[in-house]
């Protein structure tokens, strides 16, 4: 998954050191994480508290807004197997309250055919509903793509569009998130649309300790017609609440099979929220 195409919000190591960071992160976690005040959350599902990190999942969108006066800070980066690497930052502002929102995504990115700023993306997500005990939560989001890569370097270079449709809800300890959309780039050699489809479940294992599992399905034209593209990945998040704000870092060793072939690699995400009044 290209970070520059889409408001992903992750990133990878190399496929060697990806699951031993995992594996020893994720037993220091279990057994030292403390148990940390959770931010205010919309209504959950039954009679189960509200997870304290609600909003920080890697490769799967969820369905909620910033809160009034809170904004968001996310970085991710991807080093693949032969030295590339893909970075993005997105920071997620509320308008006026938790109903809107806006955002925007710059990547950066050095590839094979070169290196430089990707196609930066701008965001507007609706929250249509909240989630209540008997429906989940459901803010479609849609996006501009701007040319602002180079074409050449296989950074971007055309612009374009997305529209996403993200689901939340809890059940008990899990929380269940789901999506479908499509991305329209005219004139990438591509069809007129390129669908995509994701879902996930976070458990709490303890207040601000969540090991979770994301897929994601791709189908992208090629020369032999429209091909999928998964990512399957296991993966574990981490935050503390310090006062009003929020920090969040979590990994994740995912598989990709495409075209018949495995790649093994691996996530790190990094999170902060915070108030305006903060700055």
């Amino acid at each position: 998954m290209r970070l520059g195409r889409s408001e992903v919000r992750v990133a990878t190591f190399g496929a060697r050191t990806a699951p031993a960071l995992l594996v020893g992160i994720a037993a220091v976690f279990s057994v030292s994480a403390p148990p940390a005040a959770a931010q205010p959350a919309p209504p959950a599902g039954g009679q189960s508290p509200p997870f304290g990190i609600l909003d920080n999942a890697f490769l799967v969108e969820e369905a909620f807004n910033q809160e009034a006066g809170v904004f968001q800070n996310i970085f991710g980066l991807h080093i693949g197997p032969d030295g590339e690497w893909e970075s993005a930052f997105t920071q997620e502002w509320p308008l006026g309250g938790w109903r809107h929102q806006m955002s925007y995504t710059v990547p950066v990115a050095s590839l094979g055919a070169g290196s430089g700023l990707g196609d930066l993306q701008l965001h507007y997500r609706l929250q249509v509903m909240p989630e209540t005990a008997r429906r989940p939560a459901f803010a479609p989001r849609f996006s501009l793509i701007l040319p602002s890569g180079s074409e050449d370097k296989d950074l971007g270079g055309r612009a374009g569009w997305q529209v996403n449709l993200p689901f939340s809800k809890q059940a008990g300890d899990a929380y269940l998130h789901w999506n479908a959309g499509f991305t329209h780039v005219p004139g990438d050699g591509e069809g007129p649309f390129t669908p995509h489809a994701a879902a996930a479940v976070m458990w709490r294992a303890r207040p601000m300790f969540h090991p979770l599992l994301e897929a994601v399905v791709e189908f992208e034209d090629r020369p032999t017609g429209r091909a999928a593209r998964w990512t399957i990945a296991p993966g574990a998040r981490i935050g503390w609440d310090v006062g009003d704000s929020q920090t969040v870092i979590g990994l994740a060793a995912p598989l990709v099979v495409d075209g018949g072939r495995v790649h093994a690699g691996g996530f790190v995400y990094f999170s902060y929220e915070l108030p305006f009044g903060s700055l």
